[in-house]
């Protein structure tokens, strides 16, 4: 799997725009091996962990066929997942994968109105994803046809079978057609999930096994950071004056992204320079030897540009962005903690992508603990003992000599401890480049609402801030991250404010739309 891209395995031009447009630069192992065998129309197990990248190893084949084909009004695509969260989770991604194509795609769950579900079916969609429950729902009542499609993905089907779901997901199936091309993806194989796909899968199914992986690096310890994406640069500047590391690499998704991150860091005076897929071969070559020699204290590289950087002295490894998947983030980590010495490797969350985090924990089988980012006082402290210590030295040092008569000159005119106190100032102002104001970073204790509203309602950020702020009377800055999808949205408040906001402006109406609002379940 060296050098294979995704330009390699055959994907429609449009849906390798949209991967691109994503930032991944390359396959992970599931992606690579299934996306040839799905686009050749075999019908395929993969069995792999959460975290692995399986949805885009589907949803990436399936949207690139269907873009090549004639589609009609039928459905198209029907991939069953276990919870809500994950049928949501999914379609945001299948979203995000058709952004250059007219393919649809819809989410089908528990807990959402059944009659808005039954409108936007008849206004026609290419991909639902739901659970089966309201599938089987939407199949007893007819408003969902299942028998001329094309695909069919039964995604976390142990965790299917442990919730009691395998009958319905036999039923569903016997309501589609055995032209079908199906795609069942499990964790793990128990004997049951193993008489589905015998009894269902065609004969020439192909059986992809990704190993679990193995953590060999047990010397390195693991972190993460809460923080807000406005704040995901301050946090990592606030990191680094604490830290102080002796040498890291910091990850970024994109290749945008390095360039950014370094043109910000170098703006601030840290010895820093990037890595990525579009440099030229010397100019990365004399990056890494710069970073080698240690010239350079950080490195900022995508993971195809760290792949062969093999430093030893690496104390820390940031994920400054989430990596895709759990193979990347053990690659990327374990360029700390070489030759036997220990490292460090820490990951900027926003709440957003904290099961993507729990889902990377639960597939390496490491623990990754939680640290609060730095506050002013802890950077003070650290910067304080380093002017301290480096006077000391000075001092020991006798270099200062020549600049006695200066400081009896200044005796005269202010009291010393006003001028040690006005030269350390100075010092602290060299060692830190970043304008810190607020004294934490620390995100206030929060819950993610559900609202039954979306872009198909024309809402927006503005209009979904002044409804929740005008109707519950609290401040707008108190209002977090939003994430508006086509038929629903999620806001991040802090606690303290779910039950107001949920009694003041549930069933109140936006843009004509009656809103639905609970708190958000999580999946973990």
């Amino acid at each position: 799997m060296e050098n294979i891209n995704f330009s390699d395995l055959g994907l429609n031009e449009k849906v390798l725009q949209a991967i691109d447009a994503l930032g991944f630069e390359e396959p992970s192992q599931i992606q690579a091996e299934a996306i040839p065998q799905v686009l050749n129309g075999i019908d395929i197990i993969g069995q792999a962990q959460t975290g692995t990248g399986k949805t885009l190893a589907f949803g990436a084949p399936v949207i690139s066929m269907l873009q090549d084909r004639n589609r009609g009004k039928k459905i198209n695509a029907l991939i069953l997942t276990p919870t809500r969260e994950l049928a949501i989770q999914i379609n945001d991604e299948l979203i995000r994968l058709s952004k250059f194509t007219n393919v649809k795609s819809m989410p089908i769950y528990g807990g959402q109105p059944i009659d808005r579900q039954i409108k936007s079916l008849h206004r026609g969609v290419d991909i639902v994803v739901g659970t089966p429950g309201r599938i089987i729902d939407h199949l007893n009542r007819g408003s969902l046809n299942v028998k001329d499609i094309d695909f069919l993905v039964i995604d976390e089907a142990d965790e299917m079978l442990n919730m009691g779901f395998i009958d319905d997901i036999e039923d569903i199936i016997r309501n589609t057609n055995d032209k079908r091309q199906t795609l069942l993806f499990s964790a793990t194989m128990p004997d049951t999930i193993k008489k589905l796909a015998s009894k269902y899968l065609k004969k020439n199914v192909k059986h992809i096994i990704i190993a679990k992986n193995s953590m060999t690096v047990s010397k390195i310890s693991q972190y993460y950071y809460e923080i807000k994406n406005k704040d995901r640069f301050e946090a990592l500047c606030r990191i680094l004056d604490v830290d102080e590391p002796s040498s890291a690499i910091i990850f970024c998704k994109t290749k945008k992204g390095v360039d950014e991150l370094v043109e910000n860091l170098q703006s601030r005076a840290y010895n820093v320079e990037g890595m990525h897929g579009d440099m030229g071969q010397s100019q990365r070559l004399n990056t890494l030897r710069k970073f080698k020699e240690g010239n350079l204290d950080f490195l900022v590289a995508t993971d195809v540009a760290a792949r062969g950087i093999d430093v030893d002295d690496i104390s820390h490894v940031i994920n400054y962005d989430l990596p895709q998947d759990s193979d990347s983030y053990v690659h990327r980590i374990g360029r700390t903690g070489r030759a036997n010495k220990e490292g460090i490797a820490y990951t900027l969350v926003t709440p957003r992508e904290y099961m993507s985090l729990k889902a990377i924990e639960k597939a390496t089988r490491s623990k990754i603990l939680r640290k609060e980012v730095p506050t002013i006082d802890e950077i003070f402290e650290t910067k304080y003992k380093n002017i301290i210590e480096e006077t000391k030295e000075v001092i020991n040092s006798e270099s200062h000599k020549n600049f006695i008569p200066i400081a009896t000159k200044m005796d005269e005119d202010f009291n010393l401890i006003e001028v040690a106190a006005a030269l350390m100032k100075m010092l602290f102002d060299k060692e830190v480049s970043y304008e810190y104001v607020e004294q934490t970073l620390k995100p206030r204790d929060s819950v993610r609402l559900f609202l039954s509203c979306g872009r198909m309602d024309n809402i927006n950020p503005k209009t979904l801030v002044l409804f929740l702020a005008d109707n519950a009377g609290i401040n707008k800055s108190e209002i977090g991250d939003i994430d508006i999808l086509n038929k629903f949205s999620f806001v991040n408040i802090p606690e303290r404010y779910a039950d107001l906001i949920i009694k003041k402006c549930a069933g109140k109406k936006i843009n004509g739309r009656r809103v639905g609002i609970e708190i958000a379940k999580s999946r973990d």
